[in-house]
């Protein structure tokens, strides 16, 4: 059984229905608080945290409970996730019974269905016999000097406030972050994305093949307090067996990675060159944003400058979300730098066999993100992988590069006797300003890998500036 329960309900909890639920144990299990109130845990005698319930969330995004439980609920919805302790067998099913009851006094529903209970618990493990993992984070199973352990089994992994706080946590402390789940459970881009850089890492438990890498396939093992590739005598890894390359289906993602730089004045409003690229290639604005998965705000470019003006100077990322019809999911992480603001942005849509990717949008959406919203560099790729830009563990193909673009004003700086003549390359198409275009490079049709070999020596001709 999972060990994270979600109750999905109309109603927000309040503190009576909450109580109601956390007597799923009896009258001999206690109470106890953290993140400065916003976790509320149940605890077994001795004071170990049985189960830890984070305060509910209200979800107004449509298509977030289908992306990431494939359990579609109506909008607005209150998502109330409680994670139960995998140190003592009872935990996962006193999570079962905290959200059963919370449904069953709301009137919603238990994901995964089959956890939800409304009977009472009892503990019959000796929990004094069970040493209590020192992990000081509800997200976190195991914690050594060097990895903080978070252990997930469920179908999606996102990258929710708990995982978030997690990952900033272990960042502070020099630690790696390492998520560990069976092979059938996919990422979403966000939580793949934090993953990306060692010593994180994506470690995947088969049955048959042991543990190993969910993105790169290498064959791991636990080794002084963290998992660590299998070497050889000569240092070199070799890939598990599971770790096989993806059927094409004929799914296929467009991704753009893109740039902007905006002066730091008082009528900066962050966010509209994502929705710019929103609007081009879905035909909407994005339908929400957030710090975390689940997306919950609708979509705000306000409130999420707002929320960015307060942070300054530090960094701040969210993710934002597009309407269930067309999968499309982005993040942003906004830079206060010497030369200004910076947003730097991946958006990621989804196509099916039968649909066709708008490629001949992209030089319209450049245009307008080098004309009105401050772009520095676009760059525009297609790839063989899910609809549903979820992240399976197995060898997907890269992506391929469709298109290149510069802003006018990194062009300028470059200068035209070798920005719009490459040696050797695509010859640009001028966008906007006669004086100060911005230049559109056309690599391919996102089929040719020799597409990579275009860019790279475009790139190098560029740099040699």
């Amino acid at each position: 059984m999972t060990k994270d329960v979600i109750a999905l309900t109309p109603k927000m909890p309040d503190l009576r229905t909450l109580l109601a639920g956390l007597y799923a144990g009896g009258p001999d299990l206690g109470l106890n608080t953290t993140a400065d109130g916003a976790v509320v845990q149940l605890c077994a005698p001795d004071g170990r945290p049985l189960v830890s319930v984070e305060a509910p969330v209200l979800v107004q995004v449509p298509g977030e409970t289908a992306r990431l439980l494939q359990h579609p609920a109506d909008v607005p919805v209150w998502w109330t996730e409680a994670r139960a302790s995998t140190a003592v067998p009872e935990a996962g099913r006193l999570a079962g019974s905290f959200a059963g009851r919370l449904a069953a006094v709301l009137g919603g529903t238990v994901w995964p269905p089959e956890a939800a209970t409304t009977d009472v618990v009892s503990l019959t493990t000796d929990v004094s016999a069970t040493p209590v993992p020192a992990t000081g984070a509800p997200a976190v199973d195991v914690l050594t000097p060097a990895t903080a352990v978070v252990i997930q089994d469920r179908p999606v992994v996102a990258l929710t406030s708990w995982l978030s706080d997690a990952l900033r946590t272990a960042t502070a402390a020099d630690r790696a972050l390492q998520i560990v789940t069976p092979p059938t459970t996919r990422l979403t881009l966000p939580t793949r994305t934090a993953l990306r850089g060692l010593p994180n890492r994506w470690v995947v438990q088969d049955a048959d093949h042991g543990y190993y890498d969910g993105l790169s396939g290498a064959v791991l093992h636990w080794k002084n307090g963290t998992f660590t590739p299998v070497r050889d005598e000569t240092g070199a890894t070799r890939v598990a067996e599971a770790f096989t390359p993806t059927i094409d289906t004929g799914d296929r993602q467009l991704i753009l990675t893109l740039r902007t730089r905006h002066p730091a004045d008082a009528g900066l409003v962050l966010g509209s060159a994502l929705e710019s690229a929103f609007r081009h290639l879905t035909g909407a604005a994005p339908a929400g944003w957030s710090t975390a998965e689940p997306v919950n705000l609708p979509w705000s470019t306000r409130q999420l400058t707002d929320l960015a003006l307060a942070r300054a100077p530090r960094p701040t990322w969210l993710v934002a979300v597009g309407h269930p019809r067309r999968p499309a999911l982005a993040t942003m992480r906004v830079l206060r730098t010497p030369a200004g603001v910076e947003e730097d942005i991946t958006l990621a849509l989804g196509y099916s066999r039968d649909e066709a990717p708008p490629l001949d949008a992209i030089e319209n959406a450049a245009a307008e993100l080098a004309a009105e919203h401050g772009l520095v560099t676009l760059l525009t790729a297609l790839r063989a992988a899910r609809r549903d830009l979820t992240v399976p563990a197995s060898l997907e193909r890269p992506p391929i590069p469709v298109t290149f673009t510069l802003g006018h004003g990194a062009a300028g700086r470059i200068g035209a006797a070798r920005t719009e003549h490459p040696a050797q390359g695509p010859t640009p198409v001028r966008l906007g300003s006669a004086v100060e275009p911005a230049l559109h490079y056309r690599l391919g049709d996102g089929t040719d890998p020799h597409a990579w070999t275009a860019f790279q020596r475009l790139t190098e001709h560029l740099r040699q500036a």
